[in-house]
């Protein structure tokens, strides 16, 4: 008779030990994946930064720049993207090559430029690297959508970050892209900043790679 009432404590405790263990298993399955796809991707910056660059190309300068396209609306003012192309600055400036500062890019374009820059405007592309004698111009725009999920009842930005390096002279050489969505808010600059911090290194050797390969110089 005891033995009875306690079979059914007896399957509910194997049946919670089973399931805790069916869990761990799959966390641990999920742990062991993305370790591997974080190896693989490892794998794929470590061979793209060996791409050989000869001192030459790695001479000649880059102009970093940034903006945003907002509901349709493009944002250029480079004062709002300091941090932005200051994470992208030092990963470029740590494999050797060379960029302007936000401050000198500002003593030396007008704003106006940079806005029509951004409106594809290549005569402004032109006209801003003359200014600063730079060879190559590094375009980031940050692109965000707000949407509502149904699923959680919240609202969801999602951000992508679209990156082209061009020559003087319009000519493209490379392109890369990262994208995230999140729930935090309206703060899509601050996501972006999240979203290059955690894709750089990622970027910045696609970006080094074709530049090294496709930039033309002899």
């Amino acid at each position: 008779m005891m033995l009875r009432c306690l079979w059914p404590v007896l399957m509910a405790c194997a049946a919670l030990a089973s399931s805790a263990q069916a869990a761990d298993f799959r966390f641990s399955t999920e742990d062991s994946t993305d370790r591997v796809q974080e190896d693989e991707r490892q794998a794929r910056v470590n061979a793209m930064l060996q791409t050989p660059c000869r001192n030459k190309i790695k001479n000649q300068k880059i102009m970093v720049l940034i903006g945003e396209n907002r509901n349709g609306a493009t944002q250029a003012s480079q004062s709002a993207f300091n941090p932005h192309v200051e994470a992208i600055n030092a990963r470029l400036q740590a494999l050797g090559l060379k960029t302007f500062t936000q401050a000198q890019i500002r003593q030396q374009v007008a704003q106006a430029e940079i806005d029509a820059y951004f409106k594809n405007d290549p005569d402004a592309a032109i006209s801003a690297s003359r200014r600063l004698a730079a060879q190559y111009i590094l375009r980031g725009l940050i692109t965000s959508q707000t949407s509502r999920n149904l699923a959680v009842n919240v609202n969801q930005v999602n951000v992508s970050m679209n990156f082209t390096l061009t020559g003087a002279n319009g000519r493209m050489i490379s392109q890369a892209s990262a994208e995230n969505a999140s729930y935090a808010g309206s703060d899509t600059a601050g996501m972006a900043l999240t979203l290059i911090n955690e894709r750089a290194d990622e970027l910045v050797a696609t970006l080094y790679s074709d530049y090294c390969q496709k930039s033309g110089v002899r």
